[in-house]
C-alpha cells in the first residue's frame, strides 16, 4: 500500500451547541489532513493549528508531501521523524510541529484501518476500559445564577466532572467582571465561586478551574504570589486540578507553585513537543500535564504520559479541536500509563458529532474505550460541502488592532 494523495482540508462550522460557549464565539475553524492510498483506504487527522492559523496548514503540508508520496514505509513513527527532521528549523515546536501532528494522526488512522484495530492498540495498547471525562465549560458566566444553570446542563448531559474558568464573564456585556485587586481579592472571588458550586452541585461532582493565564495579560495575569494565594485558599474544596494558574514564561515558577500548592497544578496545552514538555516536567512544573494529541502528536502524547508516570505526575488530555482531534486525544489517553481524566467539549456542535459519529461513547461520566478501526472518524464529502472554510473565523487573543470575531 502506498500513499497517492496528501490533502489539507479547511472547514468552518459551529463552535458548539453549548449556549455558554456560543454566546462568546459562535463559529470555529478546523484543519485536517487526508491521506489517500492505492489500496482505497483513507487516513484522516486533525491539527489544532486549524483553530488558530488555518491558512498556514497548506504550505506545511506542501513541504512534507514528497516525504509521504515517496515513502518506502507507512510506519507513522518513521515518517513523523522524517518530517520533523526535514523541517527542523520551523517544526521543532509551534505551528510546523502542530501541522505535522495532524499528518501523523492521519498515518495512525490509516495504519489502524489497514490492520483492523483501534489506534490506541497500535500505540501500545489500552490501559483502561473506561476513563473519567469532564465537561470543559469555558467562561464562568455572570451573574452566578447562570453558572448554576450551566453546571446543571452538563450534569444533565451525563457528565460527573466540570471545568470552568477563573473570574467571571458578564454575559450581557461580553466582558470580564471587575474583580478586587491583589492576591486576597483574586482568592476571594474563587472561594466564593467554589462555595457556590459545592453548595449547588454537591461533593460528588468533580470540579476543575482554569486560570487561562496563558492567554491573559496586564492586570488580569496572575503572578506567583497571586496564584499561590488562590490555590492555597481553595484547598478545602477538593479541586481535581487548577489549570494554567500562571503564564508559560518561567518553568521554575510553575515548579515552585506545584511544590507549595495543596491543589494539583495543571498545564502544558501550549507546549508543542515532547522535548518542550520534558524541559518543564524534569523541573516537576506540573502535577497534571496536559498534552494535546492534535498539537504535539499521538506518539509524543504517550511519551509525555510515560514521563509523567516516572515523575509521579498525571496526564489530563487537552482537547478543544474539532471531532477528529478529540478522538486523537481519546486514543492517546487510553494508551497513556498516567491518565487522570479526559477533556470533552460538552453539547458539541456538528464539526464534532458528524466526525466522531458513534465512536465517542460516554457512559456514567466516563469515556468508553474506542472499538472502531483507526481513529473511528469520518470526514465525508457532505461535511466538507456543508461547512466550507470562511477566513477570519480563527481563534486568538484580542489585542489593540486585532479583535476576535464570532
Amino acid at each position: 500500500m502506498r500513499i497517492t494523495e496528501v490533502t489539507p482540508v479547511l472547514l468552518t462550522g459551529p463552535s458548539s451547541n453549548d449556549p455558554w460557549i456560543t454566546f462568546a464565539k459562535q463559529t470555529r475553524t478546523a484543519g485536517f489532513v487526508e491521506l489517500r492510498t492505492d489500496a482505497g483506504l483513507t487516513g484522516v487527522g486533525e491539527t489544532y493549528a486549524g483553530y488558530f492559523a488555518p491558512e498556514l496548514i497548506g504550505p506545511v503540508v506542501d513541504y512534507v508531501r514528497p516525504i509521504l508520496l515517496g515513502a518506502d514505509t507507512l510506519d507513522p513513527r518513521v515518517l513523523t521523524a522524517r518530517m520533523r527532521q526535514s523541517l527542523a528549523y520551523f517544526a521543532r515546536v509551534g505551528v510546523g510541529a502542530a501541522v505535522i501532528s495532524g499528518v501523523e494522526a492521519a498515518l495512525w488512522d490509516l495504519a489502524g484501518k489497514a490492520e483492523g484495530v483501534p489506534v490506541h492498540q497500535l500505540l501500545g495498547g489500552a490501559r483502561y476500559d473506561r476513563l473519567p471525562a469532564y465537561a470543559t465549560g469555558g467562561p464562568s458566566p455572570w451573574p452566578p445564577e447562570q453558572l448554576k444553570r450551566k453546571v446543571d446542563r452538563y450534569l444533565e448531559l451525563g457528565f460527573t466532572a466540570v471545568k470552568v474558568a477563573s473570574g467571571y464573564l458578564d454575559m450581557a456585556e461580553r466582558r470580564p467582571v471587575p474583580a478586587p485587586g491583589g492576591p486576597e481579592g483574586a482568592a476571594g472571588v474563587e472561594v466564593e465561586k467554589l462555595e457556590l458550586l459545592r453548595a449547588h452541585a454537591g461533593k460528588d461532582v468533580a470540579i476543575m478551574l482554569d486560570g487561562h493565564m496563558g492567554h491573559r495579560d496586564g492586570t488580569a495575569r496572575w503572578d506567583l504570589a497571586t496564584a499561590t494565594a488562590v490555590l492555597t485558599a481553595l484547598e478545602p474544596y477538593d479541586l481535581t486540578f487548577f489549570e494554567e494558574p500562571l503564564a508559560y514564561r518561567d518553568p521554575d515558577e510553575y515548579a515552585e507553585l506545584t511544590r507549595v500548592s495543596p491543589v494539583p497544578v495543571a498545564g502544558g496545552e501550549q507546549l508543542s513537543s515532547y522535548d518542550e514538555f520534558r524541559l518543564w516536567m524534569l523541573r516537576d512544573a506540573f502535577g497534571v500535564a496536559q498534552p494535546d494529541a492534535s498539537w504535539l502528536g499521538l506518539s509524543e502524547f504517550v511519551d509525555v504520559g510515560r514521563l509523567a508516570a516516572e515523575r509521579g505526575a498525571r496526564v489530563a488530555s487537552h482537547a478543544w479541536s474539532a471531532g477528529v482531534g478529540v478522538m486523537q486525544n481519546v486514543h492517546a489517553a487510553f494508551a497513556s500509563p498516567s491518565t487522570l481524566i479526559v477533556e470533552i467539549p460538552p453539547d458539541a456542535g456538528e464539526l464534532h458529532t458528524l466526525l466522531w459519529g458513534d465512536s465517542l461513547v460516554i457512559e456514567d461520566g466516563h469515556v468508553l474505550r474506542p472499538q472502531a478501526p483507526g481513529l473511528g472518524v469520518t470526514l465525508s464529502d457532505e461535511v466538507k460541502e456543508r461547512f466550507p472554510f470562511r477566513p477570519g473565523m480563527e481563534e486568538f487573543s484580542s489585542v489593540p488592532g486585532k479583535q476576535l470575531r464570532s
